[in-house]
């Protein structure tokens, strides 16, 4: 597509430039076609045929009595203007033009721009900027300089093990002599692992803000081109600007665009991405050292890499990057805080409580959203309300009032998520139920939002066994309500749910006896990048489906169970969505106890600081025509 945009520039260009020239070729054609002799002239000036005379130095500009214009020049010395007046033809001297030298440079200025424009782009798409044509193999590395707005360790939080490698690489550059008295050597190279936002990248500029050596960054894919050889000389000449200004830092982001196995992939691979890497893996450690040069490089996907690149004497230090705990997200939290006015009833434990599996940039837009919030509303500061809502709107998505449901649809949504969450209370191995709704966010029509009181860390057998049970609830509470032939197919995203949850169960984690402690699961799915793999006969897929379907069966008879025999609570919850839509945990809690709600405290839809949810750890149930996002 870029060489395609390319090509149709140039096309345009020259057609324009023809099209020019074309212009003034016409103008001097019929310049021409109009000029007279100076006889000729004479003898219309006799015989009363001109009416008008522009004399402009040594050029006559005629206007015949016709109204036809005609063009002459005059013999040099050569008095017209008497003649001309004694006929009583109107004459005008007009300043004389400027040198032919200046008036030749009015002709040919118009195509030296063009040729100077042309020049420009041509340097700009073929250098970067970096010397045109001959500079297109030059390095796009860039000296990053954070005169405003400098990063440091202290704007790091979160993440205290990766912090610390890190530190510790800052430190040798600092003071050599603290390590190398003992015979240890400086990391050649340090690699970042992580899910996407976890803070690679911001650990890199604490690197440049905290080091005071020079740190030149690029991306994996500045290296890549159309034409083979072209990366490589790029990492040449990269690594050539890092010698003369070593000891310095150079940082390579989203290094997988770059550093893939090689031969894999359709046709064997990509030459020249191949020799880019190549190039790399000698400049990084081949006959010649680089010493005082350390590559700090960040990828979200290892698997992908060339073994090569990983070995140690390239990359000698591997650090991963995970998502923050509770102390780190409380951290995180406190680190984004200091840059809005936080009201006194703001804890922001309760928040990070509330956020498992939130990556530091999550909450970096849960702490920007729940500012945007406080200032729509014209507070001026930001409460543990606006937080609290913030997190229903990036956990759960935005509230869809403008979507109006019928009364029907509001009640088998509102019975449906009471199943879900009696069920959920009922099961001691369950999470928390934190909140309940009829409210449609996102692509739900309502959802029963439970987590864990900390981190999850692993699932035990009767752990998912309760969790499948809770999420087959909703279609439970349907069929117990409606009949079966009133069932809707709202429970679409818990189905989903629950066969993801239960396929897990049976073909990863060996938690079917039938079946045994056999991983199955790379050769039921198929994986695109499965370097061995294996065939499963039909007598054991057919046993695969037969557990997995009745691990969700026994779970969906475990939930019709609980509802049957708690049927009053059943009934009470969902006339209770039915009446304020919005649940907390708490009001739940209240109304399965027959307790009336009331007071400043317990108004219905208020926020009260509990436990929250998040739709991508696969803690929220929901009810809706479409799977929920999960």
């Amino acid at each position: 597509m870029g060489n395609a945009r390319n090509l149709a520039f140039w096309v345009v260009l020259f057609l324009m430039i023809l099209a020019l020239f074309n212009l003034f070729s016409d103008g001097a054609s019929s310049m021409n076609s109009r000029q007279i002799t100076y006889s000729d002239f004479i003898e219309r000036v006799d015989n009363d045929q001109i009416s008008a005379v522009t004399i402009d130095g040594e050029d006559l500009i005629v206007t015949g009595t016709d109204g036809n214009q005609y063009h002459t020049v005059r013999p040099q010395g050569e008095e017209i203007a008497d003649r001309l007046i004694s006929k009583d033809v109107q004459v005008k001297v007009e300043k004389q033009q400027q040198s032919g030298l200046m008036s030749m440079l009015g002709v040919w200025l118009p195509f030296i721009l063009l040729i100077g424009v042309w020049i420009f782009f041509m340097n700009r798409m073929q250098g970067g900027g970096k010397g045109g044509a001959m500079g297109f193999g030059k390095s796009r590395a860039k000296l990053l300089t954070e005169k405003h707005g400098r990063v440091t360790f202290d704007d790091v939080a979160g993440i205290d093990e990766a912090k610390e490698e890190l530190e510790e690489i800052v430190e040798f550059l600092r003071n050599p002599q603290k390590f190398s008295r003992l015979g240890g050597k400086i990391p050649k190279g340090a690699l970042l692992v992580g899910p996407p936002g976890t803070g690679k990248t911001l650990l890199a500029r604490a690197i440049a803000g905290e080091a005071g050596v020079p740190f030149f960054t690029i991306s994996g894919s500045d290296f890549v081109e159309m034409f083979v050889g072209v990366g490589a000389s790029r990492v040449r000449d990269m690594f050539e600007q890092a010698k003369k200004s070593a000891p310095c830092i150079l940082f390579i982001d989203e290094i997988d665009a770059v550093g893939r196995a090689r031969g894999v992939g359709i046709g064997g691979g990509n030459d020249e991405r191949e020799q880019t890497l190549n190039q790399l893996l000698v400049e990084m450690d081949g006959f010649e050292a680089n010493e005082g040069i350390i590559i700090v490089a960040a990828t979200n996907r290892k698997d992908v890499l060339d073994p090569a690149l990983l070995r140690p004497g390239r990359f000698d230090r591997q650090i991963h990057v995970p998502n923050p705990d509770i102390k780190g997200r409380e951290k995180i939290l406190g680190v984004h805080a200091r840059k809005v006015p936080v009201g006194p009833d703001v804890d922001l434990r309760i928040i990070a409580r509330g956020t498992p599996g939130f990556s530091g940039a999550d909450l970096m837009n849960l702490v920007n959203e729940a500012a945007l919030m406080a200032a729509r509303i014209g507070r001026r500061f930001v409460s543990m309300e606006d937080f609290e809502n913030a997190k229903d709107k990036v956990m759960l998505g935005v509230e869809r009032r403008s979507l109006v449901l019928t009364p029907e649809q509001k009640e088998k949504t509102a019975y449906h998520e009471a199943g879900h969450a009696v069920v959920g209370l009922s099961l001691p191995k369950c999470d928390p139920v934190y909140k309940a709704t009829i409210i449609p966010r996102g692509g739900a029509l309502g959802m029963v939002v439970s987590l864990p009181e900390m981190d999850r860390l692993n699932y035990h057998k009767d752990e998912a066994k309760q969790k499948i049970a809770m999420t087959m609830a909703g279609k439970a509470a349907e069929i117990i309500k409606y009949g079966e032939e009133g069932v809707s197919n709202g429970p679409a995203g818990d189905i989903m749910q629950a066969s993801q949850l239960a396929r897990a169960m049976v073909m990863r984690w060996g938690m079917s006896d039938k079946v045994g402690a056999v991983d199955y699961a790379e050769a039921h799915e198929g994986y695109s990048g499965s370097t061995g793999g294996f065939s499963v006969s039909a007598a054991t897929k057919e046993l695969i489906e037969q557990e997995v379907r009745d691990l969700i069966e026994e779970g969906y008879q475990e939930a019709r169970r609980i509802l049957i025999e708690k049927n009053e609570e059943f009934e009470r919850l969902a006339q209770g969505l039915l009446e304020y839509e919005t649940l907390t945990g708490e009001e739940i809690g209240k109304i399965l106890r027959g307790e009336a709600l009331g007071g400043d405290d317990d108004t219905p839809g208020s926020v009260i600081p509990s436990v929250t949810a998040i739709p991508k750890a696969g803690k929220t149930s929901s009810q809706g025509g479409d799977p929920a996002p999960a």
